[in-house]
């Protein structure tokens, strides 16, 4: 299926539950969305309203119960585990609060993760211009624990940003950083994502994150209640 024209994301009737010790709990319900190309949003609401859970189902990362997702122009439901696999790895970007990179690689292996997965020619070349980018360029030999937690941060936006993905998510992006430093990578963040056109959709309890979103999806108990532009 070719991409459904200007829309990045699209959410048809989202539900997600789960069987536990006492019956079954609904985490999402009948949430409908669509993402523009290009359009940087904010999911936000109290702790466990859900977004982390959109965020993974809209990510192809966790599979919805009830509904569609279309990342793309695929529909998710439709691909098996190896298929959206190799849909994330062509087309999607990934920043998580805990930076999640791997401690015995150094900062330039492990940008060049994504490209090696792709099988690009010339990883170590990319992977070293995407950090400097983010000003990393003479640290790129050290490793996770040589590296302050602001530049684990700035290593993992260069593995997001590295092979170009048509959308980025993110998660909590500057929930383990400092007021200053977290200031400093949203402005990275928001620099990367209008130089490369990228869809940006993340998850955050920072007021000043997301207000520099184009728009805001509130959730409350599982649901959508406001989908305001910012």
């Amino acid at each position: 299926m070719s991409d459904e024209v200007g829309i990045a994301i699209r959410a048809d009737k989202v539900g997600k539950t789960v069987d536990g010790p006492d019956g079954r709990l609904t985490i999402l319900e009948d949430v409908s969305v669509a993402l523009a190309t290009g359009e940087s949003v904010a999911i936000v609401g109290a702790s466990g309203s859900g977004k982390t859970t959109l965020l993974g189902i809209l990510a192809g990362l966790d599979r919805a119960t009830a509904g569609s997702v279309s990342l793309a122009g695929q529909r998710l439901d439709t691909l098996d585990e190896e298929a959206r696999a190799r849909l994330r790895r062509r087309r999607v970007g990934f920043v998580f609060q805990n930076f999640h990179l791997l401690p015995a690689l150094n900062a330039e292996e492990n940008v060049m993760l994504p490209l090696e997965l792709e099988g690009s020619a010339d990883a170590r070349v990319r992977a070293g211009e995407a950090l400097a980018r983010v000003g990393l360029g003479a640290r790129k030999h050290h490793y996770p624990a040589q590296l302050s937690g602001g530049e684990q941060q700035r290593v993992a936006l260069a593995r997001a940003f590295v092979h170009a993905p048509d959308i980025l998510f993110a998660d909590e992006p500057t929930g383990n950083l400092d007021r200053r430093t977290g200031a400093a990578i949203t402005d990275l963040l928001f620099a990367l994502n209008s130089e490369q056109k990228t869809t940006l959709v993340l998850v955050t309890h920072d007021a000043s994150l997301a207000e520099r979103c184009m728009r805001k999806l509130a959730l409350s108990e599982g649901r959508i209640v406001d989908a305001a532009l910012s």
